[in-house]
């Protein structure tokens, strides 16, 4: 064990990180604090905007950063390569060398904690890193050795979306080291936010699949002593069904971790196919920043116009920035949802995600429940690149476009509630599911109408 306790932490690049004490004293000097912002977005009532950004050489990213600080977000991310995901971190120094504009995102161990102290002192807000790395944890001590207070992901959120054969054992294994580090950072006074990826493959995701995923992540974090959790969740599309799934948030969190675990609820603007008309695509922004503010979200992770053509520039990142602000402007407070049909919905995400949770909480071990659960297909997550999830479930849309359960594989769900779900899911068995299914992957990006 070396002096950050049970993680090992040896980066490849750039140098070692600072001995423990001078982390806690560096990230005790942060201005600008990941948790404090997100007290202060749920104090007011409205949520904030974060936008997705990464390049990979040093000054274009704090050029990105600066850029994008004028359009108003309360935080920024750093979001990380491909190669530094996969914990090839000299392929990520040798790109870096050669060419930075080959690098699809900020190799952040390869620039080290000096580079990264930079960033977070670009800006007036706070930095989060954003990666889907199954195992971050040199990634993790870099962040910290860099003043930034938060970061995401998770042992299933980002392992089973990402990685084609890494055992679940092993990202558990490794994010829980990650998670009992925040606990140590919690009792020496230092909160770090951790975000946790709901968002998973991003296509179709029911929301009581998503919602399960996180609140296992989460009681696993809280159990390591985590202290600040954002739990991310995807807009499918239809409004009353992301609205009670944001709700429900909150409610789980009271049902499933301690007291004194702050908990804020976030959106992912839609991550499917996005239109390619410019008008279209910027309603779809602004849809999302009403659908977090109704759905009371603490922020809001922002698209932009360009989705559909490819990695957005800095003015359209922007210009998504203020469209996702509007959504939560006062003069937009008249908008109102069918208050019953909520309730109904999120009675719904909650009665199947206890349904989901509830056996795999009652494990002696609870990282070996998720395993067994996985590998019988009592959880499972739809169009999975991963071999250790079973990939049984069948998402498809109903005449509502709600994302329900057209196959349920082997989750355990109640007879009622799957019933429901085949009632609702009707639609994809009136031709071929194919079709359907791929209807409603297309769902925003068809001219017109989506329904």
């Amino acid at each position: 064990m070396n002096q950050w306790g049970e993680m090992e932490v040896a980066p490849a690049t750039a140098g070692a990180v600072p001995a423990w004490p001078d982390v806690v004293d560096g990230l005790r000097r942060v201005r600008h604090r990941a948790d404090e912002t997100l007290r202060a977005a749920d104090a007011a009532g409205r949520p904030f905007v974060q936008p997705r950004c990464g390049v990979g050489g040093h000054g274009p990213m704090r050029a990105l950063l600066t850029g994008l600080a004028e359009a108003g977000p309360g935080m920024l991310s750093i979001t990380i390569d491909s190669h530094t995901r996969l914990r090839q971190f000299d392929t990520a120094a040798r790109v870096l060398a050669e060419d930075p504009a080959r690098l699809n995102g900020y190799p952040l161990v390869a620039h080290g904690w000096r580079r990264g102290r930079e960033l977070t002192r670009t800006v007036d807000v706070p930095l989060e890193v954003r990666h889907g790395s199954p195992d971050a944890r040199d990634l993790f001590a870099v962040a910290l050795a860099s003043g930034i207070t938060s970061f995401e992901g998770g042992g299933i959120g980002y392992n089973l979306p990402y990685s084609k054969d890494v055992p679940l054992r092993v990202s558990l294994e490794s994010w829980r080291q990650l998670d009992d580090t925040c606990g140590r950072l919690a009792a020496e006074g230092v909160v770090i936010d951790r975000e946790l990826f709901g968002t998973l493959t991003a296509v179709l995701v029911p929301p009581s699949i998503s919602l399960a995923v996180t609140m296992l992540e989460a009681v696993a974090a809280a159990r390591s002593g985590v202290r600040c959790l954002s739990i991310a969740y995807p807009q499918g599309g239809e409004v009353h069904q992301d609205v009670a799934a944001l709700r429900s948030i909150r409610t789980l969190a009271r049902r499933y971790l301690p007291d004194g675990v702050a908990v804020h609820p976030v959106l992912h603007e839609f991550m499917g196919v996005f239109p390619a008309r410019r008008a279209d695509a910027e309603a779809l922004v602004l849809y999302g920043g009403i659908t977090a503010r109704l759905g009371g979200a603490t922020k809001v992770i922002s698209k932009t116009r360009q989705e559909a053509l490819g990695i957005p520039d800095t003015a359209a990142n922007a210009e998504g920035i203020r469209v996702a602000a509007m959504g939560s402007h006062e003069l937009l407070d008249f908008v109102r949802l069918d208050q019953a049909r909520v309730e109904e919905e999120a009675d719904w995400i909650q009665r199947e995600v206890a349904e989901l949770v509830e056996p795999v909480l009652a494990a002696s071990d609870l990282a070996d429940g998720i395993v067994r659960a996985f590998a019988s297909g009592r959880l499972d997550i739809p169009f999975s690149a991963s071999v250790h999830a079973r990939s049984e479930v069948i998402p498809a849309r109903d005449d509502s476009g709600a994302i329900r359960l057209y196959r349920t594989g082997n989750l355990p769900l109640s007879d009622r509630s799957r019933r429901r779900n085949a009632a609702l899911a009707e639609r994809a068995a009136r031709g071929r599911p194919i079709d359907a299914i791929t209807a409603d992957i297309n769902y925003f990006a068809r001219e017109g109408d989506p329904r």
